[in-house]
């Protein structure tokens, strides 16, 4: 009897550590991923976790595709310009952000890539490289770029013709060397102050931010999906839950495929009469992209 008693009291001590093992994993996942904020529905909801935002000047940011790296900004209050932030996840949480050189990073989806504008940075044992530009094919490049799985760069560029209108073009890699940009179809290139795409990765979307006359009044995010022949659909406003009578802008899609994160704000105007941005980041179940695609 003893000894079966004491059998019992070892199995259901290891049991206990065992569940609290995985209580801890459980805790330490749910902390990393999105800083433990509730997930959102369908309706948008703000992200505003205190650990980048202990004073609400938190605008936006990126993560890295493993969920270690966060990289973003803050503006406003004593931040008299936007000051750019990088907080990691280590030995089971989030460390203090720091202030960082590195400003509005993509990543490619398997992480050995950072990219924003004309530069890149490449992963390494101790790090992020030193940025190195991408090459003349984003030379009339301008606000935002993304690349698909099989490396098409997505981006608006600006000519002299287009008297800031701008359009979206891709530019495909051809034996080894990116192609000049080619402009996307009259489908998607409409409208003013064109910026901020983003790439599904099997590029069977795309969205971005403009000012067109069947929107809200400002900025409104659309998206495009591609038909199975590969033709560009018309694109489509993403409704008035994304969309309001402010400026929604920057449309990306977690790493996981979870979420749509995008910017809501406004121009104010100060004292001296000049504007003055202030926007926050939101939040919503990427579900809201399938809802739109066409049932053909």
């Amino acid at each position: 009897m003893n000894r079966i008693y004491m059998s019992a009291c070892l199995l259901l001590s290891a049991m206990s550590v065992s569940g609290n093992t995985f209580a801890q994993q459980t805790s330490a996942v749910t902390e990393q991923h999105y800083f433990g904020e509730t997930p959102p529905g369908l309706i948008p909801k703000l992200f505003d976790p205190k650990v980048v935002s202990p004073d609400g000047r938190f605008e936006g940011g990126t993560f890295s595709p493993d969920m270690k790296e966060f990289y973003f900004t803050r503006k406003n209050g004593k931040y008299k310009e936007r000051v750019f932030f990088v907080i990691r996840f280590e030995n089971g949480h989030w460390g203090e952000a720091s202030e960082t050189d590195i400003r509005w990073p993509q990543f490619s989806l398997d992480g050995s890539m950072m990219y924003g504008g004309k530069w890149f940075r490449s992963k390494t044992k101790t790090g992020w490289s030193k940025p190195k530009k991408q090459g003349s094919f984003l030379k009339e490049q301008g606000h935002g770029i993304s690349i698909s799985a099989q490396g098409t760069y997505f981006f608006p560029f600006y000519k002299k013709e287009d008297k800031g209108k701008g359009n979206i073009g891709y530019s495909r890699m051809v034996n080894g060397k990116h192609q000049n940009p080619i402009k996307l179809g009259e489908q998607i290139n409409q409208g003013e102050w064109i910026a901020h795409p983003y790439i599904a990765p099997d590029e069977s979307y795309l969205m971005w931010d403009v000012v067109r006359g069947d929107g809200h009044g400002k900025s409104d995010i659309y998206i495009s999906f591609k038909s199975k022949q590969g033709v560009w659909l018309p694109a489509v406003n993403m409704g008035p839950l994304i969309n309001t009578d402010l400026n929604e802008s920057s449309p990306r899609v977690t790493h996981d495929g979870k979420y749509l994160f995008f910017s809501r704000g406004d121009w104010q105007v100060k004292e001296d009469g000049s504007q003055n941005w202030v926007g926050k980041s939101y939040w919503v179940d990427a579900q809201v992209i399938e809802s739109l695609r066409p049932k053909i």
